[in-house]
C-alpha cells in the first residue's frame, strides 16, 4: 500500500516539479526520505537491470541480421531497428533514475546532518554521525558506479544508430556482409556496458543493506 502511494505522489511531484513539496507530503503520510531513498535505488537497479537485457537483445538481433542466410531483410531490420529503439528508451530511463536518487539523497543527507545537532546524547549523536558517514561513503560508491555504468550506454547506443541508419538506406546482402567487422567492436562496447551495469546493480544491492541493516 506504502508503496503504491509512493508511486502515486511521485507522479504528482513529477507534475509539479517540485522535490521539496513532494518530500514535505510524504513525511505527512509517514513515508520519509530514507524509504523514498531505498525505493528509487531499487527502481534504478532494476532499470540497470532492464538495460542489461534490452542490450543483450539487441545484439543478438545485430548478430543474427548480419549473420543471415536468405529470409526476409526487410522483416529483420525491422526487429533491429526496434531493439534499438527500446534501447534508446531504457538508456533516458536508466538517466532519469540516477537524477531521482541524486535528488533525494541531497535531502536526505542535509536533513540528517541537520538533525544530528539536535541531539542533547552526546552517544547518540556520535553514533548518528558514524551511521552517517557510511551511508554517504557507500552511496558515493553506488552513484559513482551507476554513472560509469550509465557512461558506457551512449558509445553502444551510437554505433548501433550507425548501423540501422546505414542499412535503412542499404538494404541488400552486400551492405550487411560489410557490417561483420562491425559486430566485433559492438560485441565488446556491449560487453563492458553489461559489466558496468552489474557492478552497479551490486552497489545498489550494498547500498540498500547499508540503510536498511538488518
Amino acid at each position: 500500500m506504502k508503496r503504491k502511494l509512493l508511486s502515486i505522489l511521485t507522479f504528482a511531484a513529477i507534475c509539479a516539479g517540485c522535490s521539496t513539496v513532494y518530500y514535505n507530503t510524504m513525511e505527512k503520510f509517514g513515508v520519509h526520505k530514507r524509504d523514498i531513498m531505498v525505493d528509487r535505488v531499487k527502481d534504478a537497479q532494476k532499470s540497470q537491470q532492464e538495460t542489461k537485457k534490452e542490450f543483450k537483445s539487441a545484439l543478438e538481433q545485430f548478430s543474427a541480421l548480419v549473420n543471415i542466410k536468405g529470409g526476409d531483410l526487410q522483416k529483420a531490420f525491422d526487429k533491429l531497428n526496434a531493439r534499438y529503439e527500446d534501447c534508446s528508451a531504457q538508456a533516458k530511463e536508466v538517466h532519469d533514475r540516477i537524477a531521482a536518487v541524486e535528488d533525494v539523497s541531497g535531502a536526505l543527507f542535509k536533513e540528517w546532518k541537520t538533525e544530528i545537532g539536535q541531539y542533547s546524547n552526546a552517544e547518540f549523536r556520535r553514533t548518528s554521525e558514524q551511521q552517517l558517514r557510511e551511508a554517504q561513503s557507500q552511496y558515493k560508491e553506488l552513484i559513482a558506479a551507476m554513472k560509469k555504468a550509465e557512461s558506457k550506454i551512449q558509445p553502444v547506443l551510437t554505433a548501433m544508430h550507425d548501423q540501422v541508419l546505414f542499412l535503412k538506406h542499404n538494404l541488400n546482402a552486400r551492405a550487411i556482409a560489410s557490417l561483420k567487422d562491425e559486430l566485433a567492436s559492438v560485441e565488446v562496447k556491449v560487453g563492458d556496458l553489461l559489466k558496468e551495469m552489474e557492478e552497479a546493480i551490486n552497489e545498489a544491492d550494498a547500498f540498500i543493506k547499508t540503510m536498511n541493516p538488518s
